[in-house]
């Protein structure tokens, strides 16, 4: 074997290693997250005995009562839940006309400018969208609808404008990967633009677009700090989208800090933790599902 051939088996071996290693300290990482969590999250069903049923179903949320605590945690659940299925509702169908108009209608605009428009979108961290609830949002809300202006409505239009780039941005990215000649057999045969979209690049990219939604919802369902300044942190299960109320990372970043570590209530703080992990997994679960289906 030649000195040449021998440098080239090593940087081979090299590089194998290198991609072992990391493959596996990102699968320790992600066990040990995992691990831990779901010990820390049980804590508060084993050890405390707090009931599980009454954790995940009632309301009733008052752990720092020293003669009756009560742990329901539903109303955080709910909110969780609400906020995120409404910003899905809002941003999917602005998200996917975009991505339409960037891949279909301008193609160059959509390269050029509407592109690098949604990648500057997506970097913005979320204490400005946040911010931009707190001092626009609210106030309008409280103008035209009265309250308070701090409620679902208004956690539910500032998760929308978070998650618009990001489904915008990997529903052109699906749109783009359609061969074209399925659009070009597509207007041989007399369609128009419109039976095009509608007919032939929708139901072929759309595992894809569902794809784009649900880790949309997955941003959604997991952010803390931009739906903690508008929402109004309210313990109470809201009766409407203007009432305040709470989600599940609202009220962890709320309490965390000051739980002592080991009590009843900074445990139940993980279990609640642990329902967020939960449900990441199902939006993976949910993504990989979709993936297998994909048409493209």
């Amino acid at each position: 074997m030649s000195v040449k051939q021998l440098f080239h088996k090593k940087s081979e071996l090299r590089g194998k290693l290198l991609i072992t290693i990391s493959a596996v300290v990102m699968m320790a990482m992600m066990l040990s997250i995992t691990i831990f969590l779901t010990v820390k999250g049980m804590q508060s069903f084993v050890i405390n005995e707090v009931d599980p049923i009454t954790f995940l179903t009632q309301s009733n949320w008052n752990p720092t009562d020293p003669i009756n605590p009560t742990y329901g945690a539903w109303a955080f659940i709910f909110g969780s839940i609400a906020v995120t299925l409404l910003s899905a509702l809002v941003a999917t169908p602005i998200s996917i006309g975009c991505a339409l108009f960037m891949t279909e209608i301008a193609k160059k605009t959509g390269s050029k400018l509407l592109q690098p428009v949604m990648e500057i979108l997506v970097g913005i961290p979320s204490v400005v969208y946040g911010l931009v609830g707190l001092t626009v949002i609210v106030p309008l809300i409280r103008q035209y609808f009265g309250g308070s202006g701090f409620g679902v409505l208004a956690g539910t239009i500032v998760i929308s404008m978070m998650i618009f780039p990001t489904i915008t941005s990997i529903a052109a990215d699906a749109l783009r990967a359609i061969p074209q000649q399925l659009n070009e057999a597509s207007y041989a045969l007399g369609a128009t633009r419109w039976e095009t979209i509608s007919k032939i690049i929708l139901p072929s990219a759309l595992p894809a677009l569902l794809t784009a939604v649900i880790l949309g919802m997955a941003r959604a369902f997991g952010e803390a700090l931009a739906v903690q300044m508008v929402i109004g942190n309210a313990k109470d299960m809201p009766q409407s989208l203007l009432e305040p109320a709470a989600t599940i990372t609202s009220i962890i970043t709320l309490s965390m800090g000051h739980t002592p570590y080991g009590s009843v209530h900074n445990n139940v703080l993980w279990s609640l933790g642990l329902i967020l992990l939960i449900i990441s997994f199902l939006f993976i679960m949910i993504v990989r599902f979709l993936s297998k289906r994909s048409k493209i």
